[in-house]
């Protein structure tokens, strides 16, 4: 089944100066106002994905990851261990915001995963509107063509 990328993260040793600094760029409104500091993006056009910049862990260093939507986040995190990767990040439930959970590929880069469909909803079909007969002409204006063209 395919899985969308849906979020991207950007995390830097200075969380707020980073969430100053692409504010300022590209014109993102980033919303910080939560425990953690998590700048949430918009990006503010309707194409491409919004996304968050926050700050590393003690020591860690600078990432940008992106995440991918799955339905079942542990089915996906068991066979990307089975293909190489190792658990960055296990299945986490943050309560009222998200479930997610990283792993590093074999190459060493991170990916998260984010719980959630991966099919869109159906769209509601469109009632085709029945087409209008045609009006026929009243017989006035019948008349008043046969008489232009004598």
């Amino acid at each position: 089944m395919a899985a969308p990328v849906t979020h991207f993260e950007i995390n830097a040793r200075d969380g707020r100066r980073a969430q100053d600094f692409y504010s300022a760029l590209f014109g993102w409104k980033i919303k910080a106002d939560n425990e953690m500091n998590y700048g949430l993006v918009d990006t503010g056009v309707k194409m491409g994905i919004n996304g968050g910049i926050g700050q590393t862990e003690q020591n860690g260093n600078p990432s940008v990851m992106f995440y991918v939507q799955v339905e079942d986040i542990q089915k996906y995190l068991d066979s990307a261990v089975a293909l190489g990767a190792r658990v960055i990040v296990p299945l986490t439930d943050v309560p009222g915001m998200v479930t997610f959970a990283q792993f590093a590929d074999p190459e060493g880069n991170v990916v998260g995963l984010v719980k959630g469909p991966q099919t869109p909803p159906k769209a509601a079909k469109r009632k085709k509107k029945a087409a209008r007969p045609k009006k026929k002409a009243s017989r006035s204006k019948a008349k008043k063509r046969k008489k232009g063209r004598r």
